[in-house]
Parts: C-alpha cells; structure tokens; sequence
C-alpha cells in the first residue's frame, strides 16, 4: 500500500494517541508506511507543532539507535479553567444533596464524556513523573481510575473493602475512617501491584482523607510509594484532614442540607499548579 503524507498522519495521530507514553523507533513507522526515516521525521514535526498548538499534547523525539517518539498528554490552562467551571455547575445544584448529607455523584461519575476529560486532566499533570499503576477504592472511583491511567498507558488497581475470591490471596491493613473515626478495613490482591512501584491515587470525592490515607499505608506493604493524589470533589473546612499533598478540581463549602443549599468553588488545582 502507498501512503499519501495526509494518510500517514492521520494514521500517526491515531497510533500516538492510543500510546501515550511509549517509546515508538521510527523504524516502525518507516516500515509501516514504507518511507523514508527522513519523511517521518519531517511528519512528527507536523505533528508536534499541530499538537501543541491545539493542546493535544506534546511529542518528545529521542535520538540515537535506540531512540523514538513519544507522546505525553497535556492539557493546557485555558482548557482546564472552562471545565472545572463547568463541573462546579454541575455540583452546584440543591438537587445533590442526600439525606444524611451525601452528595449524588452518580450521574456525573456514570458519564464517560466528563470521566474521560478529568482524567485527560489529571494524567496531564503528572505525565513528566514515573507512574507505574493508578491506584482507586471500590466503587465510584473506578471510572475515573481507567480515564487517568487510559492516559498514562498504566494499569489500574483497585482496593477493596471485602474480600473477592475470584482475586486470589490479598494484603488487608485496618485503618481510621477520617470523617467517622471508625476503624475499618481494606485489602488488595498481592498479583494487583508489584513492589517497588509509583502509584497514582485518585478518587470521586474526599473528606478527611481517612480512605486515601489508607491507600497509602496499604501501599507500604507492596514497597510501593504514592506519587501523587488526584480527587474529583473535596469538601472545604475539614478538621484534622489526614493528607496535604493532592489536588481537586471542585472543592464544596457551606453545605446546609435542611435549607438544601450548597456552595461550590474550583479546588486546589491552580493552587498547586503555581506552587511547584
């Protein structure tokens, strides 16, 4: 087959992004497209120029032998601002609050669109580190794990708090719910991570932070290490919070649920962006 250079990048747009973070030798796509190394090159300086201009991401050539491309996602600041506006839309409404004050989330963490855009974020804010896994809890996480480590190109783990038999032999630690301070359990499968691994926590919503506390402790017992803490929602005005180092998108203050009202602002996100 003979590759018109509109063909070739289309069909190179298509393989980087569905490879985030793999070193890809231009052998491979010289051989794929049955052209000449120097033509490839010159179509991933297409490519990066295009790339960085619409905020797709950005391509890292490698020289040498053993070198390549890669693609790291990246989402710039004039495209975050708009969406975390829109998620505290979304928060915002009386509607969300549930007796006993839980928020309703379900809708927003069932929609693919809105998970895949806030995992397009936070793998964007930590695609210069090592990460080695993405790390939630059991249930409402779970979606927004696979949307980050879609892309980072990393797998997902996920704690939970009963034992599944279909998982094999599990490490389970006990630990101190941050918001009710009871003492509760959570275990993962020994096959789930590896030792010595960089995880990435992330989680729908965070209180006292008891849950992530937790994760991070249970990672101790793989000779793993958190690299960073990634939260959708964080409630404002928490007393004694057990964990300082994360960013949220949407953080909620002044929650009144017999008057049905609540309040919701940006999190932390550009807060720590100016602090690094």
């Amino acid at each position: 087959m003979s590759w018109k250079r509109s063909e070739r990048l289309i069909d190179m747009t298509n393989y980087l992004l569905n490879h985030p973070k793999s070193l890809i030798p231009l052998t491979f796509f010289s051989e794929r497209y049955d052209a000449a190394k120097s033509s490839i090159s010159e179509d991933i300086a297409i490519l990066k120029d295009t790339f960085e201009l619409q905020g797709i991401g950005k391509l890292v050539t490698i020289p040498g032998a053993a070198g390549g491309v890669k693609y790291f996602v990246k989402v710039n600041d004039e495209q975050v601002k708009p969406f975390i506006e829109e998620l505290c839309q979304l928060f915002a409404s009386p509607d969300r609050l549930l007796p006993g004050g839980y928020l309703y989330m379900a809708d927003i963490v069932g929609d693919p669109k809105i998970m895949d855009r806030v995992g397009r974020v936070f793998a964007s804010r930590f695609s210069n580190q090592q990460i080695d896994a993405v790390m939630t809890v059991a249930t409402k996480g779970i979606p927004l794990a696979y949307a980050t480590a879609r892309y980072l190109n990393v797998p997902v783990v996920i704690v939970r708090k009963d034992n599944k038999i279909t998982e094999g032999s599990t490490v389970s630690i006990n630990y101190v719910s941050g918001s009710s301070k009871r003492i509760q359990s959570m275990l993962l499968a020994k096959r789930s991570l590896q030792e010595g691994s960089r995880v990435l926590i992330v989680d729908d919503f965070m209180k006292a932070g008891g849950t992530i506390n937790g994760m991070i402790s249970l990672l101790e017992e793989f000779n793993a290490s958190f690299a960073g803490i990634a939260v959708l929602v964080e409630a404002e005005d928490i007393e004694n919070r057990l964990v300082d180092q994360y960013i949220s998108m949407v953080k909620l203050s002044n929650v009144d649920i017999n008057e049905k009202k609540i309040e919701v602002q940006q999190g932390n996100y550009f807060d720590t962006l100016e602090a690094e």
